[in-house]
């Protein structure tokens, strides 16, 4: 099974909602693992070494340097940013969906946006 880092901003409803509904989902949370106040090319380097995914909703910064990564060839697992505009039942449904039907690298090197269209 794929695992997860959400970011120290993402919404604590929606990890609450996917664990309360699959509690065999790997997820942590930046603040679980001491990353609280890391700037997020630390946070993607420690996913990448820890083969998380990592969820967000920072469209400004975290998606930059994502694709960074990408660039010049470094390891980045994947990243999912979700809109906060996404209810939270609907971002729910999706993660728990991608958790469960994903094989593992799956989404290696790649950006996606929640919802999935």
């Amino acid at each position: 099974m794929i695992k997860f880092l959400a970011d120290e901003n993402f919404n604590n409803q929606i990890v609450r909602g996917i664990l309360r509904q699959n509690p065999d989902i790997d997820l942590v949370r930046v603040q679980d693992v001491n990353l609280s106040g890391f700037d997020d090319p630390t946070v993607l380097d420690w996913a990448a070494k820890q083969e998380r995914i990592v969820l967000t909703h920072d469209v400004a910064t975290m998606i930059t340097f994502a694709y960074q990564r990408i660039q010049v060839g470094l390891s980045m697992p994947g990243l999912f940013e979700v809109s906060r505009r996404v209810p939270v039942g609907l971002a729910i449904e999706e993660i728990i969906l991608i958790a469960e039907c994903s094989l593992e690298g799956e989404w290696e090197g790649q950006v996606r946006f929640l919802p999935l269209r």
